[in-house]
């Protein structure tokens, strides 16, 4: 947004964003600055701009916004050009996330529940096992609502640390503290007239909830260095796969701030209970990573299909995606088999999980244990299976005293 030295109005970026667009109406433009106010955001986006990120970015929003978009546009070229054929659009909530594909009767329901709660501004709690697609539901609920234009901004809290959980998320005045060299926006603010998506809620600690509480049921702020309220028009969605009834009751995590959150909780059945969307969602990403890697036209036989509905999936939707990536890379045959697919059937416990779980602790405890033995100790492949960053992996290793596995 800016490029002269000293410049930190964001007209500069502005006006290439308007000049991009007069070139090529069809681009999809991601803005980014350090010096990111909500006017200058709004400004953004009305301009056409698709997203508006904040400097220094998290890693795994910046990832999403990137992929949100490069998947936008080839649903669009491919809808043009009728390059090939979605499935029945009863089974697709929307065009424009068209990841979340279903026949199921219990993901029908969650979707006719999508449906009809997006456009109202309820708080929505979304639950699940890791790989459930959380994040896609919150897309949708977004997608769907009266919001739809302005900002949806995702927040990994198990992602940001203690010491900078009140600069990241409702932002800081040039000088509270070193090295706040500027005015910086938190993610409530950034979101304001838009919706806010807390993932992974259930991470984080006392302190970190009651912070959370006074903001929700305020709708203000107060940044960093200053007393003055700051008002926040925001549509709240969360997520967790942690037990969060269970954690109310050990007093773990706050009853009030549970119940602030879910007006409307939405529950994500596991992909072991909705065999078959496998078939939709196997076809999805056979699809999608053919074109990734050059190798369209791809099929895959029945016997295929059969070994995948037998499996129970763990990871869920993530772990099918992943299996199908890996097949489809080492496929050369045009056929995938199901040689082509080498599932662990039963994945063998470490003996450290034998121990019963007595409190959230243990359980991740036992959770981060059983990811890692799955994993064979691969660090970035247990993060993904649990649905979390590595670098909050690294921290919860050290934490529970498990360094063994680094």
């Amino acid at each position: 947004m800016n490029f002269a030295r000293g410049n930190t109005s964001g007209k500069e970026g502005l006006a290439w964003l308007v000049r991009i667009l007069e070139i090529n109406p069809e681009a999809r433009v991601i803005t980014t600055t350090a010096y990111g106010e909500i006017d200058l955001a709004v400004q953004a986006m009305k301009l056409g701009a698709v997203d508006f990120i904040i400097k220094p970015w998290n890693k795994d929003q910046l990832l999403a916004s990137i992929r949100n978009v490069f998947a936008q546009n080839r649903i669009d070229k491919a809808d043009k050009k009728h390059k090939y054929n979605r499935p029945d659009s009863d089974h697709i909530l929307n065009s424009r996330y068209p990841q979340i594909f279903s026949k199921s009767a219990s993901m029908m329901q969650v979707l006719e529940t999508i449906k009809t709660v997006a456009p109202t501004d309820a708080n929505v709690l979304i639950m699940g096992e890791n790989g459930t697609g959380k994040e896609l539901a919150a897309w949708s609920l977004h997608s769907e609502s009266l919001r739809k234009n302005n900002a949806f901004v995702h927040v990994d809290l198990g992602a940001i640390p203690e010491t900078l959980f009140e600069a990241e998320l409702f932002g800081h005045t040039r000088g509270a503290f070193t090295d706040a060299k500027e005015d910086r926006t938190g993610r409530f603010q950034a979101a304001s007239g838009g919706t806010l998506f807390l993932d992974e809620i259930g991470n984080l600690n006392k302190s970190m909830q009651a912070k959370i509480l006074t903001a929700v049921q305020h709708r203000e702020i107060i940044k960093i260095g200053t007393n003055q309220p700051v008002s926040i028009n925001i549509r709240l969605i969360s997520a967790t796969n942690m037990p969060l009834y269970q954690m109310a009751e050990s007093f773990e995590f706050r009853q009030d701030l549970l119940y602030r959150i879910n007006t409307v909780e939405i529950i994500l059945p596991p992909l072991r209970e909705r065999k078959e969307d496998i078939s939709l969602i196997a076809d999805y990403y056979i699809k999608q990573y053919s074109e990734q890697y050059g190798k369209q036209g791809i099929s895959i036989t029945a016997d295929t299909l059969g070994k995948l509905e037998h499996y129970q999936w763990p990871g869920n939707i993530r772990e099918l995606a992943h299996a199908i990536e890996r097949a489809v890379i080492l496929n050369k045959s045009g056929t995938l088999k199901p040689e082509d697919f080498i599932l662990k059937i039963k994945v063998q416990p470490s003996p450290l999980m034998d121990e019963p779980i007595v409190s959230v602790e243990d359980y991740e405890r036992k959770a981060i244990i059983n990811a890692l033995s799955k994993n064979n100790g691969n660090l970035s492949r247990a993060a993904n299976d649990l649905g979390v960053a590595r670098s909050t992996l690294y921290r919860k290793i050290s934490q529970f005293g498990l360094e063994f596995w680094k």
